[in-house]
């Protein structure tokens, strides 16, 4: 499945988890950002510096998280809204 945003080839993005201490916790961790990207995308109603009449808000920046799982703790960059 192509992502029309990445502009990272697959190959790319997959070495470079790959060369990660733990390659399944970097991914999972690109994953758990990249949905709260598509949830902020959602909510407000349009993308990262796109203009729209139809935005809901804007984006305030980052804050850091932490995020324990099985894997270990991940600190995750949560997007925020105003």
């Amino acid at each position: 499945m192509a992502y029309p945003n990445s502009t990272v080839p697959f190959e790319k993005m997959l070495m470079k988890f790959v060369t990660e201490e733990d390659p399944m916790q970097a991914m999972l961790k690109w994953l758990c950002e990249r949905l709260m990207e598509a949830e902020v995308d959602a909510k407000l109603g349009a993308e990262k510096s796109e203009r729209s009449t139809e935005r809901q808000g804007y984006r305030s920046g980052y804050r850091v998280r932490r995020f324990d799982t099985r894997m270990g703790t991940l600190y995750l960059m949560v997007p925020k809204l105003r």
